[in-house]
């Protein structure tokens, strides 16, 4: 006997918006992986906490590789509080030219976009969830032609929450830097971001040990929060420990004047610090596969 073909039943209204939702979903991760292709390495900063420093980690990093002679972006993924435009004296937005595909101002030779530009009043809190975030992400990614980069700094949200899984689901990073306190009240968030970067298969390029100690006027050492922290927890966790960041004066007086230190005081101690650790990440991303 014949078998005959089974018919196909139709699909209700609940599956074919499901599967209309799913199409929408793989386009736009194909097309977010097309504009990333002209990326080279994907570079997430990111802290378990706030008030480490993170940002300013990320904006220095980004000058002085581009100071190196890289082509450089930063992406504000900070989304409740993006501040990589104040920190850069940013006041200008993107451009376009035909109304849907951004163009990324530049300063101190980076490219740099952030939540920050689109926002009327910088005090402004935002609230979102899970879906908004990752839709607002991909929006980015897809409407912003960051040209060819060598490296793209993302500066993501502290924590290890909905919104960080979710940017790291979004824009794949080639891998994490950390930045830490010494304290132990940082770096007991630090364990739990370093499990959430291994989760989504994100290597950890290395732990940053930020306002490691304090040089007073006098020449004292004072190690206000402590010391060796994120020394001996790179340790720990078998990852790379990229230096010491002590506490600096003009780092901070750069921060507020919005000029990196990198580019104010290029011959200082704490660039030389930034420029190690730029070198450790470059050495470590050319032996990475592409």
């Amino acid at each position: 006997m014949t078998q005959q073909p089974q018919q196909q039943r139709e699909l209700t209204p609940e599956e074919r918006t499901r599967v209309e939702g799913m199409k929408r979903n793989w386009e736009q991760k194909r097309l977010v992986n097309e504009r990333l292709q002209q990326i080279g390495k994907r570079i997430g900063v990111y802290s378990g906490k706030g008030g480490v420093g993170k940002t300013t980690i990320a904006v220095n990093l980004a000058v002085m590789l581009a100071q190196e002679g890289a082509r450089v972006g930063l992406f504000d993924c900070d989304i409740d509080c993006p501040n990589v435009t104040r920190v850069m004296r940013i006041s200008d937005g993107p451009t376009s030219d035909d109304g849907t595909v951004m163009i990324p101002p530049s300063r101190f030779g980076v490219r740099v976009m952030s939540m920050a530009m689109f926002q009327e009043n910088e005090e402004e809190a935002t609230i979102w969830r899970g879906p908004m975030i990752m839709k607002t992400i991909q929006q980015f990614v897809m409407q912003v032609d960051w040209g060819e980069l060598d490296y793209l700094l993302v500066d993501l949200p502290p924590g290890t929450g909905d919104a960080q899984l979710s940017l790291c689901q979004t824009v794949p990073l080639d891998g994490g830097v950390i930045v830490t306190t010494p304290q132990e009240a940082s770096l007991g968030v630090v364990r739990k971001g370093i499990e959430m970067f291994r989760k989504v298969n994100v290597p950890i390029l290395g732990i940053v040990e930020n306002m490691s100690y304090f040089t007073a006027p006098g020449g004292e050492r004072v190690e206000i929060f402590g010391h060796g922290g994120g020394r001996d927890e790179a340790a720990r966790q078998g990852v790379p420990f990229l230096g010491e960041m002590p506490l600096f004066t003009e780092i901070r007086k750069g921060g507020d004047d919005g000029v990196p230190v990198v580019v104010s005081q290029s011959g200082s101690p704490p660039a030389g610090v930034f420029d190690q650790i730029a070198e450790q990440l470059q050495e470590q991303l050319a032996g990475s596969p592409d």
